[in-house]
């Protein structure tokens, strides 16, 4: 069994249902006159995709625990497929609402099934290390993404877009077919969905701190992607059509992050690492208040140094949680993607509110607040289990 081949189909599955988000954003404008709608049912395409991607982590997380891995996989990735193609063939836009949903729930599983397969097959270092591999090919969409969608949609426009993705999606599903084996182990647990399921992530120390930090993290990432472009453009006057130049630094070290954080695991502990990297996380937000009016390259500086700990700290996250819930990996994982897709979506939404006075810096500070206000409650929630335990050995 080639693990490193498994390792890369996984991801790049898991690229390929992350790019559908976003990947025809650059032709929203010709969907929108293609179809006679309006912007708001044009933008509800994306929406419901993400909305849909989020509730079904939570569905397929214990499905996947009990039935296994690769029997959810096939069957969802064959769902992506069709919903590709309807997508690409809709006539009208409430059409593409509908093949936008199903592909949402198809999309949902793999990023659940690829991260709990690689906790399955990987251990220890090498494990850190291939989720680091693995979150580094998933950075890749938010760079990727619109350049392919823009370049095939401006030549077939949706048409051709849904084409690419229903075509890369049956390559990849004959691939998983072929390649990934059932890593579901033999003594796992197959009790009924149940909240059960979801209290004992929550219930626990360490999944209680990531699913803290993780949708606090994400919450600042997406206020981030949504406000900087509004900051470049009232303090530096910068076009919107150079405003996306801005945004390499933030996905090439967000990739670069990724990629060191499973060389540089060494001998801390991971609990420890996880609360190191989300400080310097929210130590280079603070720099961004702070700094940013200075001058554009030290705003780039800044922002390319926030990508990097973002980056670094992602898959120390899916690392903690493989490592902690062996019958339960699954769901540990899918309920950590439902609260960083919930993150997602109400950073921007509150950052919103908050900038109605003219303060583009203002969502920022929130935003700092309340990721420094939960690395504090991790800690000092860790420290007192730790305690807890220490005397439970000690008697």
């Amino acid at each position: 069994m080639n693990v490193r081949l498994i390792l890369y189909i996984l991801g790049i599955s898991a690229l390929v249902g992350s790019i559908s988000q976003n990947i025809y954003t650059p032709i929203l404008p010709e969907i929108q006159r293609t179809f006679h709608t309006t912007p708001y049912l044009t933008n509800l395409t994306i929406s419901v995709f993400t909305i849909a991607l989020a509730i079904m982590q939570i569905v397929y997380g214990p499905f996947i625990d009990s039935k296994g891995r690769k029997k959810i996989l096939l069957p969802s990735m064959l769902l992506y497929v069709v919903a590709s193609i309807g997508c690409a063939f809709s006539s009208s836009i409430y059409a593409l609402l509908l093949f936008r949903t199903l592909q949402g729930i198809g999309a949902a599983a793999i990023p659940v099934v690829a991260a709990t397969v690689i906790g399955d097959l990987f251990e220890g270092k090498q494990r850190g290390k291939a989720l680091s591999t693995y979150q580094m090919l998933l950075s890749l969409a938010s760079v990727i993404g619109p350049l392919i969608g823009g370049f095939i949609g401006a030549k077939s426009g949706h048409f051709g877009v849904f084409f690419f993705l229903s075509i890369s999606g049956l390559i990849l599903l004959l691939l998983n077919l072929r390649f990934l084996p059932e890593t579901k182990p033999e003594n796992g647990q197959t009790r009924k969905l149940s909240l059960t399921r979801f209290s004992t992530i929550a219930r626990n120390s360490t999944g209680l701190a990531v699913l803290v930090l993780g949708f606090t993290q994400f919450y600042t990432f997406y206020s981030f992607l949504v406000f900087l472009p509004s900051i470049l453009n009232h303090i530096y006057s910068i076009s919107p059509e150079k405003i996306g130049v801005a945004f390499l630094p933030l996905s090439l070290c967000v990739m670069l992050g990724s990629f060191l954080s499973g060389r540089l695991q060494g001998d801390i502990k991971p609990t420890n690492s996880l609360l190191y990297t989300c400080l310097l996380n929210v130590l280079s937000v603070v720099l961004f208040i702070a700094l940013a009016h200075v001058s554009i390259v030290c705003m780039i500086i800044i922002i390319a140094l926030y990508g990097l700990t973002v980056g670094f700290s992602m898959p120390i996250q899916s690392r903690l949680l493989t490592d902690e819930f062996l019958h339960e990996r699954a769901t540990a994982i899918s309920m950590y993607n439902f609260v960083r897709y919930i993150g997602m979506a109400i950073g921007p939404i509150a950052g919103s509110f908050l900038v109605q006075g003219g303060n583009f810096f203002l969502p920022f500070s929130f935003a700092a607040l309340l990721f420094g206000g939960a690395i504090l409650f991790s800690w000092r929630w860790l420290q007192k289990t730790e305690q807890s335990c220490s005397m439970g050995t000690d008697t």
